[in-house]
Parts: C-alpha cells; sequence; structure tokens
C-alpha cells in the first residue's frame, strides 16, 4: 500500500539549523516525532532536543536516515554528496537546498543551468524520492504565517519532484502546518522559486504563487531592470 501523510510518524531531518529546527517544531505539533542531526554529532544537539520535548532526539545523519518515515535534507549545497543514500532509498527526502556561490562554491552546472539543485541531490540519492520545497521561505515566516486549511489567501508554497505520489505525500504535510502548496513540476523546474526569482520569499497565496511561477526566467535571460524589481520585492518581504 502505498504512503500517505498519516502513515508518516517519524520524521528525519538531516540539518538541524534555522529550517530545520523550525520544521521540527512544526511537525512535532502535528503529533508527529523528529529525529535530528548535523555534521558535528547528536551530543551538539541536546539543548536543542530538550526544548523540543520528549518526542525529539538528536542522532546520526544516517540514524535520521535510516529513522524518517520521511526524511528533510537541510544542508548547506555543498555538503549534498556527503548524504547518507543507501538509508535514503525507497524513501521520500525533502530538499530545501537553494545555491549560494559565496558559502558552496562554484558549480558550474548551476553556474551554465544545465541542471537544478535538487536534480544534483537526487542523482546523489538516487533511490530515494527527492521533492523540492521549503527553499523560498525565510524561516520566521514558516514558523509564523501558517494558517488554517481553507483560510482566505493562506500563503502558498511551491514544490518540486518527479514522483507524483511523493508530491501528494509531502503536499499534505505542508498543509497539516499551515500552507497551501502549487506544484510546480518535475525536479527540473524547480529553477522557478530558486533565489532571486519571483516566488523567493515573497508571501503570494495559491493564485499569485502560480503566477510568479509562470513568469519566473532563467538567471540568463533576466534583464537588470527586471533582476532590481526581483531584489526590491525580496527586501520588501523580509522588512515589510
Amino acid at each position: 500500500m502505498a504512503q500517505t501523510e498519516q502513515d508518516v510518524r517519524t520524521i528525519g531531518l538531516i540539518g538541524a539549523g534555522n529550517i530545520g529546527s523550525t520544521l521540527a517544531r512544526l511537525f512535532l505539533a502535528t503529533g508527529r516525532d523528529v529525529v535530528l542531526s548535523n555534521s558535528r554529532g547528536p551530543e551538539t544537539l541536546q539543548d536543542l532536543v530538550v526544548q523540543l520535548g520528549p518526542h525529539a532526539r538528536a542522532a546520526t545523519a544516517e540514524q535520521a536516515a535510516t529513522a524518517g518515515d520521511l526524511v528533510v535534507v537541510t544542508v548547506p549545497l555543498k555538503a549534498y554528496q556527503n548524504l547518507p543514500a543507501a538509508p535514503l532509498a525507497g524513501k521520500t527526502v525533502i530538499d530545501t537546498n537553494n545555491y549560494y556561490p559565496d558559502r558552496d562554491g562554484r558549480i558550474e552546472v548551476l553556474e551554465d543551468e544545465t541542471t537544478t539543485t535538487s536534480e544534483l541531490v537526487q542523482a546523489h540519492v538516487a533511490g530515494a524520492r527527492v521533492v523540492k520545497a521549503f527553499n523560498n521561505i525565510f524561516y520566521g515566516h514558516l514558523a509564523t504565517q501558517g494558517l488554517p486549511t481553507g483560510t482566505p489567501q493562506r500563503r502558498a508554497l511551491p514544490i518540486a519532484g518527479d514522483d507524483a505520489h511523493a508530491k501528494q505525500v509531502v503536499t499534505g504535510l505542508i498543509d497539516e502546518i499551515g500552507f497551501d502548496v502549487v506544484d510546480a513540476g518535475p525536479l527540473a523546474e524547480g529553477w522557478r522559486f530558486q533565489r532571486d526569482t519571483p516566488s523567493y520569499v515573497v508571501r503570494a497565496d495559491t493564485a499569485e504563487l502560480t503566477g510568479r511561477l509562470a513568469r519566473a526566467k532563467r538567471y540568463c535571460d533576466t534583464t537588470p531592470e527586471e533582476a532590481a524589481q526581483i531584489a526590491s520585492e525580496i527586501q520588501a518581504a523580509f522588512t515589510g
């Protein structure tokens, strides 16, 4: 029988920074267990685990990948090749990555836009079903802007993925934590909501997000005027 979001009782998180710890709190609030990991070892997460409560525990990345019915990867992109591929095989994996050259170094296949961040992750964890999500929202907004299902003008978040069933599971989880979902298509279309595009960090409901995704352009096709407009909207999203 195919997995549903109700079957996801334990969520593993590889990465426990701002996005990872925020998602942990949101998933705990839905009644699930979380297993957190980072690159420095589980002993460095003990204070966070105490804050999160008895349904959270710290582990290694491989242990979190093994324990999770679904796993969230939220590490710097430069570290994606360190992900434990074997225990992720057969699982739905949510990838929150963005490419920041100043942090990640120059990755030529992203610079020339022949592939996307989540396609790189999918190639590394080839047996998993990767869904790109949560990369276009500021963690503070992720914590505070969720609303009940059916609320008018509820914020929507984009996803992309090659497996339709995995996207259904992720859509259900995102709905549970307070957001509508717009499916941008396969992983190859994930560039439509990468950094510095019209959908990046800007609050939008389903209709507006759909329009923003449709008018996204590759970096090489974006004019200086369009780039300036996007930068202005991103700044307004943080300060407004």
